[in-house]
């Protein structure tokens, strides 16, 4: 008993650690997702992915919607599964991430290969396309997914459609299709569609108010009065 109680505060430690040195955003996880309000994404799906076999044989997972749908919640939990699993993880929001890829631009691949973006086992990209990219930074970009290329997965989240990539990737429809050649090859596409979870807080919000409001209208004056 003692040793596995030690053994298991060691797992909770690693775990702690990794997902420090991840980035992860806190919180997400795969239980506290809602598949009541998001009926597009299939918990079976999710629970199939959740085993991380996918990561085992260097597949890659694309989760596509408009915003607000869940898109980086079920990929920063499917992440945090990952590093319960054993797999190392770096997370990166992709505007951020083009200046890290600037900076190593000149870097020989011997170098580059050693990098957290390349050597991790699960990549995730949140939030690819919501600005375009340059030339320069649609080149780095191929770079990194053609090193990744069967070596490692990548997660990405993004707002745009499969058709609508060559217009984020400096109107290369050349480089675009090189890229989602290899990023697509054997991979999962999750196309969410449903309401916005942001929209979802803001209408509770605004229906307790409105509560309240009525039932401050409704008390009587001398319940008024005794609050004043």
């Amino acid at each position: 008993e003692i040793i596995r109680m030690e053994l298991e505060r060691q797992e909770e430690r690693r775990v702690k650690q990794a997902l420090r040195i991840s980035h992860l955003p806190s919180g997400p996880t795969i239980s506290n997702f809602d598949f009541a309000y998001q009926p597009s994404v299939s918990r079976n799906q999710i629970e199939t992915l959740s085993t991380c076999q996918w990561i085992r044989d260097c597949q890659c997972l694309l989760l596509q919607g408009p915003p607000g749908v869940g898109k980086t919640h079920l990929a920063v939990a499917l992440a945090t599964r990952a590093l319960e699993n054993g797999f190392s993880v770096s997370y990166y929001h992709v505007d951020e991430w083009m200046y890290q890829l600037k900076r190593d631009g000149d870097l020989h691949p011997s170098q580059l290969k050693h990098r957290k973006y390349m050597a991790t086992n699960l990549l995730v990209l949140d939030e690819f396309g919501y600005q375009s990219m340059s030339r320069e930074e649609a080149n780095l970009f191929f770079r990194v997914i053609s090193y990744r290329y069967q070596k490692g997965s990548i997660v990405l989240t993004t707002n745009k459609g499969i058709r609508s990539w060559p217009e984020v990737l400096a109107g290369d429809e050349v480089l675009a299709g090189a890229i989602l050649d290899r990023l697509l090859h054997s991979a999962t596409v999750l196309n969410i569609q449903g309401r916005s979870y942001r929209l979802k807080d803001l209408e509770t919000s605004v229906e307790e108010q409105a509560k309240l409001l009525t039932k401050a209208s409704q008390a009587s004056p001398e319940e008024s009065r005794a609050s004043c």
